[in-house]
Order: C-alpha cells, then sequence, then structure tokens
C-alpha cells in the first residue's frame, strides 16, 4: 500500500553522519512535505485537546500520542521514516514511543536533561526524531543543545538554568572528540524541520512566549533491541495492533 510522502526528497551524506556523531543531532529543515505538516498540525491539534479536556485516561494522550490518533500511528510504519532510522541506526530497529511535546503560548518549556539506554553497551544506538511542524524561533519554544554532550552518554544529566548547567556538570569538560570546551547552542528553525537527536545529547526548551501560537512538535524514538527501555511508552494492545509497516518493530526485542 502506497502511503503519502513524508519528506521532500532527500539524501542523508556521509557529512550528516559525522556531524550528528560528533554534535548529538542534526536538523534537516524543511524536510516534511507541505501535506504531511497539514494533517500534523489537524492530529496534534486533536491530541492537544484530548490531553487538555478534563476527562480521565488511562494512558496520557500526549505521552503515547500514537494510540490516539490513526494518522500519527501510520507514521510508525512508514516507508520514509524507516529508511531515515535505519540510515541512523542500522537494519535491527525497533520503535519505542511517540509523544506529543506541542508547547501553547506561555509554555514554560523544559530544564536541561538527557535520556538513558545501553550505558553499558555503546554499540547500541536510541534516536529520538522530532518533527517540528510550524519551526521555532530563538526565545520562543526553541530547543537548546549542549554539542558533544552526548558522548559522555550520562542518563543522569539534569539543571534548571543555563547558568547550573554551565557553571555545573558542563564545567571543565571538553569536546571528547574536538577537545574544544562545550557550549550551549540555541537553534532556530523553518516549518516543516526535523531534528535527528542521541538519547544522551543535553536539550532544553525556552518558553513559548505569551502572545505566540502552539508549537506544533511530535517526537517517534526508535532504538536498537538488546537491553530494556524506561521511555518505552506502548501498551500491549496497541503493540499487538499489526499496523501495516511495524512488523517487526513493535516488540521490545
Amino acid at each position: 500500500m502506497n502511503k503519502p510522502s513524508l519528506f521532500h526528497r532527500y539524501t542523508l551524506t556521509s557529512e550528516d553522519r559525522v556531524q550528528m556523531d560528533e554534535d548529538g543531532h542534526l536538523a534537516l529543515p524543511g524536510l516534511l512535505t507541505e501535506e504531511a505538516t497539514g494533517l500534523l498540525t489537524s492530529s496534534l491539534s486533536r491530541v492537544q485537546e484530548l490531553s487538555e479536556a478534563d476527562v480521565e485516561h488511562k494512558h496520557p494522550p500526549n505521552q503515547y500520542a500514537a494510540e490516539f490518533d490513526p494518522y500519527l500511528a501510520s507514521l510508525i510504519g512508514h516507508p520514509q521514516m524507516l529508511t531515515l532510522a535505519r540510515d541512523v541506526l542500522g537494519s535491527d530497529i525497533r520503535y519505542d514511543h511517540c509523544v506529543s511535546l506541542s508547547r501553547r503560548g506561555g509554555n514554560a518549556g523544559s530544564n536541561w536533561h538527557s535520556h538513558s539506554y545501553g550505558e553499558s553497551n555503546p554499540s547500541l544506538g536510541f534516536v529520538r526524531i522530532f518533527f517540528y511542524v510550524n519551526g521555532f524561533q530563538i526565545d520562543d519554544a526553541n530547543l537548546k543543545v549542549v554539542p558533544g554532550s552526548h558522548l559522555y552518554r550520562d542518563p543522569g544529566l539534569r539543571a534548571d538554568s543555563d547558568e547550573e548547567l554551565s557553571k555545573g556538570w558542563m564545567q571543565g569538560k571538553p569536546h571528547p572528540k574536538t577537545g574544544k570546551p562545550l557550549e550551549i547552542v540555541p537553534l532556530e528553525v523553518p516549518e516543516g524541520t526535523v531534528i535527528l537527536m542521541w538519547t544522551h545529547a543535553a536539550h532544553g526548551v525556552t518558553p513559548r512566549q505569551e502572545e505566540s501560537d502552539t508549537r506544533w512538535c511530535v517526537v517517534y524514538a526508535y532504538r536498537n533491541p538488546g537491553e530494556p527501555s524506561g521511555a518505552r511508552w506502548i501498551t500491549e494492545s496497541f503493540e499487538t495492533s499489526q499496523l501495516h509497516g511495524t512488523e517487526g518493530l513493535m516488540p521490545l526485542y
């Protein structure tokens, strides 16, 4: 069954891979098609409404986003999505989670953090694929990163502010590949941008300005199987739902 294009035509080059492995993230500006951005906006709006409604859900809609929207679910096994994930991780991959990260005007953002997976086995990769549907600008729910931080593979990295991170965890740490001091880099990306990020990369998000509209964003995560995943949010019924294109992707191992 042919699916509508998710991405414009692109090639993940060897230079892209070198940059991602050195920085911990890679931005692909404007990769999403116009049709995809429209469908994603509609789906994420629906998930946001469900999340904000005064209704109890057994599983939070934003945390289990694909289980609450058929279009989001259809992208898990989309051929272009799997090609991108396998270009980074290799052929043996598993789906881990799909989370809505939409932020309305006035949202407080998120503090500095990293995630865990395979600390004792560096051969196991875990990548998050962020869809920034309508992009973001500096100081308006923009993503902040620390290139090279992922190479320390520290899942406990936390800080409440840029200053705390700079004077704490970053203090005295050089980039393991370049030898230069680590630095905080704010990003700015246009509509339809996709960002790939290794799980151990330090990142945070600035507050969304009060007068700004909603920043629509969803993240899909894939990993090499081999260890348990604390971030794996998937219900038993969804795991066995036999979505088209997800054969072999849903189990833990």
